[in-house]
């Protein structure tokens, strides 16, 4: 036998190359998903996700087992979840495992039903994937796909009276949610610090307080 020595060793491993970065939510650590995910040479980077179980370039996606999916329908989390998503230009739904292997006491024309609901009601695409790697190769195929990235601030579109608050405040260049809430908790309401001078601002806003009186004062 002759040998090549230019070859290659081919009983090294080959280098994984990074298809894309994926934001997960940190509650899915308890799913193999993100294993797979860097299996399969995904960048993974676990962050609390107020929308959805992860963020793949701009398109939201929530992932659900089977048995979570019933569960969640049981008790009614799941059509709060659906309206949080429609606010999406693109937004997924992942299913996975089988209906039939769950134990539960739900009729499967309810199922079938809700399904075709999210689908053509609520315009969600849904995917069924068998399990954990599988979802990891749908995910895998996304990422290949070319867009724009989206902005990651992200919102629910029903906020409660104190979150309207401060996500009026982040609205400001530079203010982000731990100073917006500490002017909130200080002066009390966006009447008050709006009337406040600039002195009091700068207590809690230090150097980022003449750009916060300029756009305050700046004419249309």
């Amino acid at each position: 036998m002759i040998y090549n020595i230019f070859e290659k060793d081919r009983t090294k491993k080959e280098k994984k190359e990074i298809t894309e970065k994926i934001l997960v939510d940190y509650r899915e650590k308890n799913s193999f998903v993100p294993a797979e995910l860097i299996k399969i040479g995904f960048e993974v980077e676990f962050k609390e996700l107020k929308i959805g179980d992860y963020i793949l370039k701009n398109i939201i996606i929530e992932r659900k087992t089977a048995q979570d999916f019933i569960s969640s329908m049981i008790n009614k989390r799941l059509f709060s979840q659906i309206e949080e998503l429609k606010q999406f230009e693109k937004k997924l739904l992942i299913i996975e495992g089988n209906f039939e292997e769950t134990k539960t006491n739900v009729n499967f024309s309810a199922i079938k039903g809700l399904l075709l609901s999210i689908s053509l009601k609520h315009k969600i695409p849904i995917i069924f994937s068998k399990d954990a790697e599988d979802t990891a190769e749908y995910l895998k195929i996304l990422s290949k796909k070319k867009d724009k990235e989206m902005s990651l601030n992200l919102t629910k579109r029903n906020l409660t009276k104190k979150e309207e608050l401060q996500f009026i405040l982040e609205s400001f260049p530079k203010i982000g949610p731990k100073t917006a809430k500490k002017l909130l908790e200080e002066l009390g309401s966006i009447e008050k610090i709006m009337n406040s001078t600039k002195e009091e601002l700068k207590k809690i806003l230090g150097i980022k307080t003449d750009n916060f009186l300029e756009i305050i004062k700046r004419k249309y």
